[in-house]
């Protein structure tokens, strides 16, 4: 793909570089907000070689692109004079103002789910690889040890584990520095503040104060909510900062006064709140799974691709991640994205089997393929969306999978991006217990299977229909 030429006509179908507010990207989509959307060409964009689909909301132009975005996103970079604009600060971003801006979009219920969602995406993308690789490789350390004799205590598992808590222990320090960047403060000042709270002198440390004002201890390795709500709190410290520091001072007295304001607030205000979100958190996903886990499961996971549809997965990811650090395992996040993608991904195989325009059925049987593995928009939006039946076919095989999982409370273990075959692992129980991962297999057999059938039976049904009515014609 010409990820340089596909660029230039990206820009030019948003308006040029000047009706850019802000260019981002999560893990398949190329995000783009706008000043007037009026100069958005919608149809072009949708029609644009090597896109899989387009999707305008939010005063943002969401380009579908696939696994190769960010190729797109730097050569967009490359060919605008956007990241002059962003860096004199200019670009105050789609999240933080909204000034000049001609979108008038209605701002109800969904206008809000869709900007948590963009917002979540956008902090939590960049950083799935880094979880995607400790995850998998502490589920691989799991399985070595438990059932090839490998010592839990030896270097290689040091190693090894050593990857994983620079992944998860760390998280802090990513989602501050990405958090920053979401809200155009000093992305290193938002890494600092989650430094500050995994430092081995404050995380679970009993018996501080700050002035006099006692600080509760929290343990803050691998935590989500504390520093989050601390970078948004440093967004509101930074602009009167910014407005009353004279310029030649800002260098020295922004960051140090800047810091001296939130850390004593993230942890005396916003560390306790975390932690007591995190503690309803785990009530909550517990009273769900005990008391309508086998009902609800099924239709969370046959909803899942209309969640990512509306950004809503993103805005769950941190439920995820607190469901983790309180219970020690997730019933929900992970579970029902696993079921979803493998399903998506199954119906696109079914799809590609299908078709007859051989270029076409290549293109079905990557996303097909892709999906399985985790990243389904190149499915949902490429082989899907346009064949109501398909998506019968994959909510069908989804709903079965998830039932399934629901009745045998099916749980995963590690947090991570792109849940899908690529992350079978995490469902092994860590003290090597094989029960849930059997589980975890047959679901996955399950989903795949049924969604592949019911889909190929569909489309046939339906294949079958168009000809009985020409033919009656």
């Amino acid at each position: 793909m010409n990820y340089e030429k596909m660029s230039k006509e990206i820009l030019n179908n948003v308006g040029g570089s000047e009706n850019i507010n802000h260019v981002g990207h999560c893990a398949t989509r190329l995000r783009i907000s706008v000043k007037d959307s009026r100069k958005v060409n919608g149809d072009k964009l949708s029609n644009l070689e090597g896109i899989h689909g387009y999707v305008f909301k939010n005063g943002q132009a969401q380009i579908i692109i696939g696994t190769d975005v960010g190729k797109a996103y730097n050569e967009l970079m490359k060919i605008s004079d956007h990241e002059v604009r962003q860096a004199s600060g200019e670009d105050e971003g789609d999240l933080t103002s909204k000034k000049n801006s001609n979108n008038n979009e209605e701002k109800g219920f969904t206008y809000y789910v869709n900007l948590v969602g963009g917002f979540f995406a956008e902090i939590f993308m960049p950083i799935i690889p880094a979880l995607i690789a400790g995850g998998i490789i502490l589920a691989l350390n799991n399985f070595l040890i438990n059932f090839f004799g490998f010592e839990a205590d030896g270097g290689t598992s040091q190693i090894i584990l050593a990857i994983f808590n620079a992944a998860f222990g760390m998280l802090p320090i990513y989602l501050g520095f990405t958090t920053a960047r979401k809200l155009n403060l000093s992305p290193i000042m938002g890494a600092l503040l989650g430094a500050i709270l995994v430092n081995p002198s404050i995380s679970g440390v009993e018996g501080l104060d700050f002035l006099n004002i006692p600080v509760i201890p929290e343990d803050y390795t691998g935590s989500v909510v504390p520093v989050i709500l601390g970078v948004l709190f440093m967004y509101f410290v930074d602009k009167p900062l910014e407005k009353y520091i004279p310029e030649f001072g800002k260098y020295l007295l922004k960051p140090i006064l800047t810091m001296l304001i939130v850390v004593p607030f993230t942890l005396i205000l916003f560390g306790p709140l975390g932690a007591a979100f995190s503690d309803y958190v785990g009530r909550g996903v517990l009273w769900l799974m005990d008391s309508a886990g086998f009902i609800a499961l099924p239709i969370l996971s046959a909803l899942y691709p209309y969640m990512v549809m509306l950004g809503i997965d993103k805005a769950m990811l941190p439920i995820g991640f607190q469901a983790v650090e309180t219970l020690g395992f997730d019933p929900i996040t992970m579970v029902m994205g696993f079921i979803s993608n493998i399903s998506i991904g199954a119906s696109a195989l079914a799809v590609g089997r299908l078709v007859r325009d051989k270029e076409k059925k290549g293109q079905h049987f990557s996303a097909g393929v892709t999906g399985l593995f985790g990243i389904t928009e190149p499915a949902f939006y490429g082989s899907l969306i346009g064949r109501p039946k398909a998506l019968l076919g994959a909510a069908i095989g989804a709903f079965s999978g998830g039932l399934f999982a629901g009745i045998f409370s099916l749980v995963s273990y590690i947090m991570g991006g792109a849940p899908g075959l690529f992350t079978i692992l995490f469902f092994l129980n860590p003290n090597g217990s094989m029960e849930n991962m059997i589980v975890a297999l047959i679901t996955a057999v399950l989903s795949i299977s049924i969604s592949y059938t019911a889909t190929s039976i569909l489309l046939k049904r339906e294949e079958a229909e168009t000809i009985v009515e020409s033919e009656a014609n």
